[in-house]
């Protein structure tokens, strides 16, 4: 369900301790590998990071007043899901992080097409998230999103 919080730090402020701690750790992760240009903020409910319509004006397609969504990140009742559009959108990426996922963590991913589920912080290989979440630019996600979305080019 989404949050109703008009902030980051509201959402995060909100959760129970266990999701507190793995949403946390999970956002200092992203925080730190992204790439110059993405904007965190709230989003769809959930915490976002987005490329700002400064960066790319024509916006999301499904509604261009909202920011080309990236990421996403969300405490929800059973487990924390990070949403990485990157992975629903390239195969090779998608390949490699399933790949590197099963080299880095005893646990079997949980996935689904662009949402990956962990049910506890211990769970998360947070070094190969920033790992995932540095590969793509905002300049190589938009080239990606407009050719994954017909009629944008």
């Amino acid at each position: 369900m989404p949050s109703a919080a008009t902030t980051v730090d509201a959402y995060v402020d909100a959760l129970p301790d266990e999701r507190c701690a793995a949403v946390s750790a999970l956002r200092d992760a992203v925080n730190a590998a992204l790439p110059e240009g993405f904007v965190e903020q709230m989003n769809h409910g959930m915490i976002g990071w987005v490329v700002p319509h400064t960066l790319y004006p024509a916006g999301y397609h499904c509604d261009p007043k909202l920011p080309l969504p990236f990421l996403g990140l969300a405490g929800q009742k059973g487990s924390t899901n990070l949403y990485h559009m990157g992975l629903y959108a390239d195969d090779a990426l998608l390949t490699w992080f399933q790949q590197a996922h099963a080299a880095a963590s005893p646990r079997k991913l949980d996935m689904g097409k662009s949402c990956i589920r962990y049910k506890k912080l211990q769970d998360i290989p947070l070094a190969l998230i920033g790992q995932l979440c540095g590969r793509l630019t905002v300049a190589q996600w938009v080239a990606l999103y407009e050719s994954s979305v017909r009629g944008l080019r």
